[in-house]
């Protein structure tokens, strides 16, 4: 798949209201190019991708709205929005808040979100200038997942 393919693909698949297979997803994600941390900065609205993975809609009903990355050492993986509607990090769903690194995930280095409290990895790639694809990944997690995909879109 090419990255123009892997583009259309995404396009389609985050507009799918039935479950979405992980192998396309894969297939996207091997076709999209890697991020440095200095690029993803700033504030992005999440989705996820329905896989079936055990999280899909949990973060929905959290009232989940996106992460903010303000620096390497100081990123939110979890803006909500509270019931007055005002967005603030929800520190105790997420264990903490996270840094961004470059780290080996597939074979390729790329921006990666650690969270603080919990052993879990967030992986990003570029759909394009302001759209991210993500992978979430957790201690214990085996190289063929089960793993939660996401997309961000730079607010």
């Amino acid at each position: 798949m090419d990255i123009d393919e892997a583009r259309t693909r995404f396009a389609v698949l985050r507009t799918k209201d039935s479950t979405v297979p992980t192998e396309e997803l894969d297939a996207i994600w091997a076709a999209l190019p890697t991020v440095r941390v200095e690029e993803i900065l700033g504030e992005w609205r999440g989705g996820e991708f329905d896989t079936g993975h055990p999280l899909n809609g949990f973060l929905q009903k959290a009232g989940w709205y996106g992460k903010t990355f303000v620096s390497a050492a100081d990123a939110k993986p979890l803006i909500v929005r509270g019931e007055d509607g005002t967005l603030y990090s929800d520190t105790e769903l997420g264990k903490g808040e996270a840094s961004l690194w470059m780290i080996v995930f597939r074979g390729e280095s790329t921006a990666t979100m650690v969270y603080d409290g919990q052993p879990v990895f967030d992986h990003f790639k570029a759909v394009d200038e302001r759209t991210l694809m993500g992978i979430m990944n957790r201690k214990g997690t085996g190289a063929d997942g089960p793993f939660y995909y996401f997309h961000l879109d730079r607010v």
